[in-house]
């Protein structure tokens, strides 16, 4: 993990461990994508910019417990990424069956492809930043599947421990996205605003306060990451 990674991590995660870097979603708001193209910009490891690059001496990395965020600087699940790639970190994964990995991608369709080979260990998570595909398109937030096609991804898997990752948060249909949570059944969600300025459409922080109550009133732990009013609201 080189300084600059993981520094938005989830409180849950012990490490980050990047086998995989880059992405083709090109998310207005990544904060991967900005730091590649600042502070990461001469590393040898970043060489490539973002585009989807395998570093395969990054699976000479021994786990022993603890909570590891995989590729917190891509997208492992991204078109751009080869199939083998995927399964040569998965398989290393499963060398670690008292370790906690949590995988997380904008392309949850694509999971169908390795869930026969996918690790018990492992927390299929996606990113879902709201219900509503037209705002989604109207800002161009990025190049990634649409909202509704995550949901229907995440909501058709078969798989004991989901992960929701509601950031940063767009403006939503209370109800409509209330039950698209509901209907993935995650056992964690994090709902967050941007944290970088970049004027997303933000959703009033009422609104996404009786969204985290009613949540919560479900049985979902959800916790609230960077709360705060939305930048027009100031």
């Amino acid at each position: 993990m080189t300084k600059y990674e993981g520094s938005r991590m989830f409180h849950l995660v012990t490490r980050t461990w990047n086998p995989i870097t880059g992405c083709t979603h090109l998310c207005r708001y990544c904060w991967a994508l900005r730091l590649v193209r600042t502070k990461l910009k001469n590393s040898p490891k970043y060489r490539r910019g973002f585009r989807p690059t395998f570093h395969e001496y990054e699976l000479k990395v021994r786990f022993n417990g603890g909570f590891v965020f995989v590729v917190d600087m891509g997208d492992m699940f991204c078109n751009g990424v080869p199939d083998e790639w995927i399964i040569k970190v998965l398989d290393h994964i499963s060398k670690f069956p008292n370790t906690n990995f949590l995988l997380l991608t904008k392309n949850p369709e694509r999971y169908k492809d390795f869930i026969k080979i996918m690790p018990t260990n492992v927390i299929l998570g996606a990113t879902i930043e709201t219900n509503r595909d037209d705002l989604y398109m109207e800002y161009r937030i990025s190049n990634a599947p649409l909202p509704s096609l995550r949901y229907r991804a995440m909501r058709d898997i078969k798989w004991d421990r989901k992960f929701l990752a509601i950031e940063p948060v767009l403006d939503f249909d209370l109800g409509v996205f209330i039950k698209w949570v509901l209907d993935i059944s995650p056992f964690m969600v994090y709902v967050g605003y941007d944290n970088y300025n970049n004027k997303l459409p933000e959703p009033p922080l009422a609104k996404v306060e009786v969204f985290i109550e009613v949540l919560r009133s479900h049985g979902i732990t959800v916790f609230g990451k960077s709360l705060r009013r939305a930048w027009w609201e100031v």
